[in-house]
């Protein structure tokens, strides 16, 4: 008898133990912790689409962008020796102002809430700006704005990209064209340090670029052959102008 009782104390530990494991790898299964469900999880049914923690986070940069920029182009217009850094700096103020009308057009309706002062980053480049004069001034002032809109420009692609919310669709078809004009705008006052932004962009990726390899025969690889178009060639379609359409209704 006592042989028996032995045995099944012996099978119920190894049961119990073969349970506790397998019970965090059915849970962990169960709940789908990563993914689709993290996407769910964190989206707020509203009636223009879920609304995800990645369009909620675009609309607060949209805002907080407008916070610094603004005054950045305000300042630049008043201040700024050279004429291609003042119209820079009104197309900042310009676009900005309908840009950041939209953006609390948009977070009204989907009851996002806004900041109203720029991050403690953004005030410090403010000030960086006010103590500097001259080409010093023109210089922080083209490569700081350029480097945030770079940055700023890439989560725009990725919210146009993948949110299910129209509003927030808009809202990034609008910003990507208000942040190219701008990019564009800025590297047209010849300020800008390429050579840096591409160090800077070199320093914070976590993977290997990819692309073809370095030509091996040390001289100036041969132009490809253009790709023309055969049979008929009388094409109409036109490039789509820009446009800042208003935004969905409900």
């Amino acid at each position: 008898m006592r042989r028996i009782n032995g045995t099944a104390l012996i099978i119920a530990a190894l049961v119990a133990t073969l349970g506790a494991l397998a019970f965090p790898v059915w849970s962990y299964a169960d709940r789908s912790g990563t993914g689709e469900a993290n996407l769910n999880a964190s989206s707020v049914a509203t009636q223009w689409g879920p609304l995800s923690a990645t369009d909620r986070d675009f609309l607060i940069k949209v805002r907080l962008a407008g916070l610094w920029e603004l005054p950045a182009g305000q300042q630049a217009i008043e201040r700024a020796p050279s004429e291609g850094v003042k119209q820079a700096g009104d197309h900042l103020v310009v676009g900005h102002t309908d840009l950041d009308r939209r953006a609390r057009d948009v977070a009204s309706k989907l009851g996002v809430e806004l900041p109203n002062q720029p991050s403690e980053q953004q005030q410090g480049w403010l000030d960086e700006l006010t103590a500097a004069s001259g080409q010093e001034y023109e210089q922080k002032f083209a490569n700081l704005l350029r480097a945030a809109h770079g940055k700023v420009f890439a989560l725009v692609a990725q919210v146009r990209h993948t949110t299910r919310n129209s509003l927030i669709r808009q809202l990034a078809s609008d910003a990507n064209q208000t942040v190219l004009d701008h990019i564009t705008m800025l590297e047209r006052t010849g300020f800008v340090d390429f050579d840096g932004l591409a160090r800077d962009a070199a320093a914070a990726a976590t993977s290997s670029p990819s692309g073809p390899p370095v030509s091996s025969g040390g001289g100036v690889p041969q132009v490809p052959v253009p790709v023309t178009p055969s049979g008929d060639q009388s094409f109409t379609s036109r490039p789509v102008p820009p446009t800042m359409a208003p935004l969905p209704q409900p």
